[in-house]
């Protein structure tokens, strides 16, 4: 018997995620990407799954993060971009970083490669052809807007928008490791994973004033209304939230000592390892909508940065999403046309691992229901469960807004307990959770 191909729209994490998890189920499946016929104002290549922002997955810990777990139970399930990410990743300490043009470049080639995956070099512009039975739209934060004003006029709703910023990257051999030093907050990792730029609290200070008064890029009419998403802010607006923001920010000194002082600094300005080579560095926190000129001029007051020279500047780019807990049911099926699911950051979603994540379920659901059967959920007490019924239900769709993966979304645990120890009981009681979803197994890992 012929089995019909399912139709992935979007080349990113979750439509790549997506469809590996529908070919290893022996399903074929078209990937429509857009790039590079099509660009995009962040993307710079026309591979699968391009980071733009981060190079990090953050969190690594599984024990007492829900980030980490996340990074875990994705493993698990047989993961195509952990299986990536964990093959090219570079130090940062408890952090999962990787290395980013070897990372796509691998899902790239892992997917172009397999027999049951067609990759189709064009856009789909408004809803997708009527005969497309089995849909998953994973267009990110860059949906074309023809795409994105099909949706709107199928749901009746208006989706909403913020800004995502993107982090200057910088040269490691242009750093002054005279007054730079290479140090993992409370001495995770190896020692070298971060480059470390102290201030002085006068140095601080006129650093916070050159931001606040630093130009930045102008939106364009219908962008101005628009709110950031609050885990990803410029670093020039948080700035302007007071004087100490950033010191508890970002710029925190916790942890770190520095080695010519023997003290804690005032503040401290964290670079960590782009890449495998160690020859490129991002300013961690410190994503930007500050004019080019600008951000050279006001990065470089820096201690350390004064001669920086950047592989990269900052940028912004605008970030659309769907009202999910009102406009998708719990198999991330749009209501009111459920042979469209969506998957990724267009779902409500926040980070690498958690668009992810939407994608490898989207993926599994999709293709249960090719062969038959009943798609199932992860329970809610695991993290990737409670990821989805935060975007699909649990959340309040009238202040709706994107969410990371966090141990607030999961139900509290039988036995009461408090700080780390809550923390690792939500953890092992999802491990076991999640096994049994797996169907007993305790561990899948990508081909």
């Amino acid at each position: 018997m012929t089995i019909s191909a399912i139709h992935v729209v979007g080349g990113g994490l979750a439509g790549s995620e997506a469809a590996w998890q529908i070919a290893r189920a022996g399903i074929p499946v078209v990937i429509h990407e857009m790039r590079p016929v099509r660009t995009t104002e962040a993307h710079v290549t026309g591979n699968l799954a391009e980071l733009v922002c981060s190079n990090s997955f953050r969190s690594d810990e599984a024990d007492t993060n829900a980030v980490g777990l996340l990074h875990e139970e994705l493993r698990r399930s047989g993961s195509l971009i952990m299986m990536a990410a964990d093959r090219h990743r570079v130090p940062a300490g408890a952090a999962l970083a990787v290395d980013r043009n070897l990372f796509s470049a691998t899902i790239q080639e892992t997917l172009t490669a397999d027999p049951l995956v067609t990759v189709a070099r064009n856009e789909v512009a408004g809803l997708p052809p009527s005969d497309w039975d089995s849909v998953i739209v994973a267009t990110g934060p860059l949906t074309s807007p023809a795409l994105a004003e099909a949706v709107r006029g199928v749901t009746g709703e208006n989706s909403l928008a913020f800004f995502d910023a993107i982090a200057p990257i910088i040269h490691a051999e242009s750093v002054d490791t005279n007054l730079a030093w290479f140090e993992s907050r409370w001495g995770k990792g190896d020692g070298t994973d971060y480059l470390n730029c102290p201030m002085t609290q006068p140095q601080y200070n006129a650093f916070v004033e050159a931001l606040r008064t630093a130009e930045t890029t102008e939106f364009k009419e219908w962008e101005r209304d628009t709110p950031y998403f609050e885990g990803c802010l410029p670093v020039e607006v948080m700035a302007t939230r007071g004087p100490e923001t950033l010191r508890y920010g970002p710029m925190k000194p916790i942890g770190l000592t520095d080695p010519k002082t023997g003290r804690r600094p005032w503040a401290v300005v964290q670079l960590r390892r782009e890449n495998a080579l160690g020859t490129l560095y991002n300013l961690v926190g410190f994503q930007t909508k500050m004019k080019y000129a600008e951000q050279v001029r006001v990065l470089r007051m820096i201690p350390g940065l004064e001669n920086a020279n950047f592989a990269r500047l900052g940028g912004i780019h605008r970030n659309t999403f769907l009202n999910s807990p009102k406009l998708l049911d719990p198999l991330l099926r749009l209501k009111a046309m459920p042979r469209l699911r969506f998957a990724g950051q267009i779902t409500g979603v926040e980070g690498y691992v958690e668009s992810t994540a939407m994608g490898l379920l989207a993926g599994r659901f999709a293709a249960a229901e090719r062969l038959g059967r009943d798609p199932a959920a992860p329970p809610p007490t695991t993290s990737m469960g409670a990821l989805l019924r935060h975007i699909t239900g649990g959340a309040t769709a009238a202040t709706f807004q994107p969410m990371n993966a966090n141990f607030g979304l999961f139900p509290p645990p039988v036995a009461l307990a408090k700080g780390e120890d809550r923390k690792r009981s939500l953890s092992t009681r999802a491990r076991a959770d999640f096994t049994e979803w797996l169907g007993g197994r305790p561990s899948v890992a990508a081909e």
